[in-house]
């Protein structure tokens, strides 16, 4: 009797194995083929803000990127291929602004996994215009807000990845140490100790002054897609920087401080809202800022530097959210238009880079176990 016992037990655990095995592969086919319509729906109805080469296209194309890094399927590399070919391999045309050389990520990835139509003189050009050459927000003469190089947040994560990239694809450190060096000044100038979040630049930033600027409730204003930008940019960072560069302790050490305050602002209903310390400004979660906050939670949990006990549940919670953003059609909804603090979305709202972070999301989600 005990040996049939055991042999049921064991047909019974076989069974309840293969069939979540199933179920788990099921799932992930899911994730990959709603990112798949997302980016053909993009692919379909192109827009960006200046030309195809500028930041929105840059983090649109980041998001298609990680999606073939996660998946390999062809659809999503022949569409990075296409892109490329078409913007003649170049970036936008400010040296001297972080945002014109994102769409050099996609081009730096395509020749790391060896792509030989890949064409790297303009993204040579432009770091070198931005690192090497005087100009003057790095000396302070810009406007009140353009005192240094990246006097906005969300310049961190559209020049400090590439370059990290760029100094393992060319193996010198002085790329790194530049990133650094320009990364530490948007730290001292923007980031708040006291709420561990970005301002989004100093027009935000509390000084005691008359004239500064908070949400009607009396808090700082902390602009959801900001912080993403931040917190995604930083896991771009972290995995392409050498595990023994001097400085990486600092990237860690910011990641999991602002890993914690995101998820701790996280509302019941998994997105988070543009304004973060006042939700109820805008009372609807809003798909590009969560996306991001999705993508830099995720990541930390697949690479160590976050507790999957104390993070999944808020992972699992924001992409099924992220999931009921996507329409029929494949189109991303709930995206805040370009800005730089805390508007309203609504269901029909969309831009490229909100496209992109749900790509990003998602091809986290696919190797969350």
């Amino acid at each position: 009797m005990n040996r049939i016992l055991l042999s049921a037990v064991a047909v019974f655990l076989t069974i309840s194995f293969q069939a979540c095995k199933t179920f788990k592969g099921s799932e992930k086919s899911t994730i990959e083929q709603a990112m798949v319509r997302a980016m053909q729906w993009q692919e379909a109805n192109p827009i960006f803000a200046k030309a195809p080469t500028d930041w929105t296209n840059g983090a649109y194309y980041a998001g298609v990127m990680r999606a073939h890094k996660s998946t390999q399927n062809p659809a999503f590399l022949n569409t990075l291929v296409d892109m490329g070919k078409r913007n003649q391999w170049k970036t936008y045309d400010r040296y001297f602004h972080a945002d014109d050389v994102a769409i050099s990520q996609s081009y730096l990835y395509l020749n790391s996994i060896g792509n030989k139509e890949v064409y790297l003189a303009p993204t040579d050009k432009w770091i070198h215009e931005h690192l090497f050459e005087p100009q003057d927000w790095k000396v302070g003469k810009g406007n009140a807000e353009q005192r240094i190089l990246w006097w906005w947040c969300d310049a961190l994560f559209m020049a400090p990845p590439v370059l990290t990239r760029y100094a393992i694809l060319k193996n010198d450190q002085k790329y790194l140490d530049e990133m650094h060096r320009y990364y530490m000044e948007t730290c001292e100038l923007l980031f708040d100790k006291e709420e561990k979040l970005f301002a989004r630049d100093t027009r935000f930033v509390i000084t005691g002054a008359a004239t500064d600027k908070r949400e009607t409730n009396g808090n700082k204003i902390f602009w959801s897609r900001g912080n993403g930008w931040v917190l995604g940019g930083l896991a771009l960072i972290l995995e392409d920087m050498p595990k023994n560069y001097k400085h990486r302790a600092f990237y860690e050490n910011l990641f999991k401080t602002m890993a914690a305050r995101v998820k701790e602002l996280q509302p019941s209903d998994g997105l988070w809202r543009t304004s973060l310390l006042s939700p109820e400004s805008f009372t609807h979660g809003e798909a590009s800022g969560s996306g991001f906050f999705t993508f830099g939670l995720a990541w930390g949990i697949n690479n160590g530097l976050l507790e999957a006990k104390t993070y999944k549940p808020a992972v699992e919670k924001s992409w099924k959210a992220l999931q009921g953003c996507q329409q029929e059609s494949g189109k991303i909804g709930w995206v805040q238009n370009i800005g730089y603090d805390p508007k309203p979305a609504d269901k029909d709202s969309w831009q490229n880079f909100g496209t992109g972070a749900f790509l990003m999301a998602g091809s986290e989600m696919l190797k969350l176990k």
